[in-house]
């Protein structure tokens, strides 16, 4: 019984895992590459971690993320500075007038430690249609846990950008939607924790652009050893909530309480 349980809320976790690869828009073209050579030739390339889209919404136009480790003096960490690129593909496929119609440069956007690593950067084309003229993009990001001392730990990020003229604008801070969070001991007293989160456009607007509404369900599970039983699992009630983000003019105001903290 007890096995099974550990078994169980790995396989969740493994699950959110390895959602990581479905749907995944790899740079199979050599797109990141080329863009990296011409734009940040002196910074390494995480060639495993740089994801390339297509923008269903703009014909021609894609969507790419260079990350870019840098060097840090902490052991076992890792700092990403990251560069993201809107592109104008030409109809007759010539690489070489590729154009960036988009950009913005994030020093040190992202981080590793000995117990959290990224997985996966994607691209998210969703329709986050925030004006009749204005559309964001979402940069998501999978991180896992990395400790052997507790139980399995996964989470999924996302942060929307937005075109201004030449330059790309952050609108959304990284906000967390998903988790798998779980510990327990070595007999068999444990949590188990999981969030699911849905990111949509609401109908009302704010300083000329639609509200953001987080709709989040929360799972949370016990187990403890009980006599004659075993190790047994209880289900708590699902906890379910809503949160609307209201544009101020430049940003999305994020309430403390779902911001990302370092």
């Amino acid at each position: 019984m007890r096995a099974l349980f550990f078994l169980r809320h790995a396989l969740v976790l493994l699950g959110l895992a390895s959602a990581a690869g479905l749907g995944h828009a790899a740079c199979e073209s050599g797109l990141a590459e080329r863009m990296h050579a011409k734009l940040y030739p002196k910074q390494p390339l995480d060639e495993r971690l740089a994801a390339c889209k297509v923008w269903p919404a703009f014909p021609g136009r894609s969507i790419v993320v260079l990350p870019m480790p840098r060097e840090t003096t902490d052991k076992g960490a890792k700092v990403f500075d990251l560069a993201l690129l809107l592109i104008q593909r030409p109809d007759n496929g010539n690489t070489d007038r590729d154009t960036v119609i988009g950009r913005i440069f994030l020093p040190e956007a992202l981080d590793e430690d000995a117990t959290t690593a990224i997985q996966e950067i994607r691209v998210d084309t969703s329709r986050y249609v925030l004006s009749p003229d204005t559309r964001a993009f979402g940069l998501r990001v999978r991180y896992r846990g990395n400790s052997t001392t507790s139980g399995p730990q996964a989470s999924e990020t996302v942060r929307l950008y937005v075109q201004r003229g030449n330059k790309l604008q952050q609108v959304l801070q990284e906000i967390e939607l998903d988790h798998d969070n779980g510990g327990w001991d070595a007999t068999c007293t444990g949590h188990f924790e999981k969030l699911r989160t849905m990111l949509s456009v609401a109908r009302t607007t704010s300083n000329g652009f639609a509200d953001l509404q987080l709709s989040r369900t929360l799972v949370q599970s016990r187990a403890q050893e009980q006599e004659d039983q075993g190790c047994v699992e209880k289900a708590l009630p699902a906890k379910f909530s809503t949160v609307t983000l209201r544009y101020d003019g430049e940003r999305y105001k994020v309430p403390k309480s779902l911001q990302q903290t370092p």
